[in-house]
């Protein structure tokens, strides 16, 4: 008989499938402790782009530059408001150059990144809605770190519509938005190295 506590079957094939996926090498992905009472059954981890450095001394060890968390939630009854009984629902932070400060179509571009990769990884899906936000924060006093911080901050779920339970491909959708938003070249494009004279 089996046990009523047990997670169904069909969510432990969508965490099989999530935690399957394997990004690329400058992606660093850890388990997080899913937050409970948003559903019956939850599922997290973290994604991290490795450290760029940025050569002015302001590299923080402990604060990578693109950080992002993607959360499963798992409803066998179904909620109205997800249409669903599944929901994805990311985080995703990056650290701003300069130059992108006050840029208007900021937000635009970063909510592209979400949705191209989804469409471009066969992530189907409905009821996708979040926030695009940048934020500045200056640190004063003996606060260890960079004296500023400007990111851009993406918060978004939807609900994917793969009937089997099969969720890799919004892993890899979820994978390739924190790549980019760290500014990691496509997969097999190299950047050329500055010579120095």
């Amino acid at each position: 008989m089996p046990d009523p506590a047990a997670p169904p079957p069909l969510f432990r094939r969508a965490v099989d499938t999530l935690a399957a996926v394997r990004p690329r090498p400058e992606l660093v992905v850890r388990p997080l402790e899913a937050p409970p009472r948003l559903a019956p059954y939850s599922w997290a981890t973290s994604v991290e782009a490795d450290i760029v450095h940025r050569g002015d001394g302001t590299d923080d060890l402990d604060e990578p530059d693109t950080s992002g968390r993607l959360i499963l939630l798992h409803d066998p009854a179904g909620q109205a408001a997800w249409e669903g009984e599944f929901r994805l629902v990311c985080f995703v932070q990056a650290r701003l150059e300069r130059e992108q400060l006050g840029d208007e179509m900021l937000p635009v571009v970063a909510w592209s990144w979400l949705t191209e990769a989804l469409a471009d990884l066969g992530g189907r899906h409905t009821a996708l809605g979040g926030t695009v936000t940048q934020t500045s924060s200056v640190r004063f006093g003996d606060i260890a770190g960079p004296k500023r911080d400007d990111d851009v901050e993406l918060r978004a779920s939807w609900t994917p519509l793969e009937p089997d339970g099969d969720l890799a491909a919004h892993a890899e959708a979820f994978c390739t938005l924190v790549a980019t938003a760290a500014g990691l070249p496509p997969v097999g494009v190299r950047t050329l190295a500055r010579r120095s004279v």
